[in-house]
């Protein structure tokens, strides 16, 4: 019987020392005090880009208010969100760990979530929709979504096919499975394509129509370029010179 008392009481100090004394050594010299405590109660491994915080809890976690954005800012602060198209709605998030989840080795957030964009909860102010008035309530639709307050600057039409993205792609995948190349020996390529700056200088004509062996305009791609790749010079072969 007094065995068992001792037993218990073992148990007892030991759970103390679990509950209490562990919790109150971290929050006054940090998670890496206690030799293995950070393994017993982390839920998963980092991403790659964070293992260096494996043992350093305090690093983004503040003790009973969890993962603070001031946080995340004080690493990130260096990242370029506000001018960049393409990231600048990061600068209205109320919280980073609503879209990047920790401690599942880097598998969340693999794609955009697009719908996210969309609910007014994630953002200090609302989205950049079309039209004048953005939606009042989350909705799983991405038609109020402007493509272009984010893709502009990425934009491989070069402003020659408009602002309405959805038209011919979707938010899955920008190839589109059903899109047919006119034919290889079209002279139309300039309805879609633009020159590069070095055709406009003289660059065209002592490097490229050199190379190619021709004196065609600049609107005459058809002349120098194939459509598999515009690298592929015709009657020459492959030629990387821009």
């Amino acid at each position: 019987m007094k065995g068992a008392r001792l037993l218990y009481v073992i148990y007892a100090l030991a759970l103390a020392l679990l509950v209490v004394v562990v919790p109150l050594v971290t929050h006054s010299t940090g998670s890496s005090a206690v030799t293995g405590w950070t393994s017993l109660v982390s839920p998963g491994p980092l991403s790659p880009a964070h293992t260096s915080f494996q043992n350093k809890c305090e690093t983004c976690h503040t003790p009973h208010k969890g993962v603070e954005p001031v946080k995340c800012i004080a690493c990130h602060i260096g990242t370029d969100f506000g001018t960049k198209a393409s990231t600048r709605f990061h600068a209205n998030a109320k919280q980073c760990t609503t879209c990047h989840i920790e401690h599942d080795g880097g598998a969340s957030l693999t794609r955009m979530n697009h719908v996210a964009l969309l609910d007014p909860a994630l953002w200090r102010t609302p989205p950049k929709v079309e039209g004048t008035r953005p939606p009042t309530a989350f909705s799983k639709s991405t038609d109020a979504l402007s493509c272009a307050s984010c893709h502009a600057a990425r934009d491989p039409h070069q402003g020659l096919f408009g602002n309405d993205c959805k038209s011919c792609h979707t938010l899955a995948d920008w190839k589109i499975t059903t899109f047919r190349h006119p034919s290889v020996n079209s002279r139309q390529c300039a309805e879609c394509h633009k020159a590069p700056p070095s055709h406009f200088m003289m660059h065209f004509k002592m490097v490229s129509q050199r190379v190619a062996k021709e004196r065609a305009p600049v609107n005459q791609c058809v002349a120098c370029h194939t459509t598999d790749s515009w690298n592929n010079i015709r009657k020459v072969g492959w030629y990387d010179h821009h």
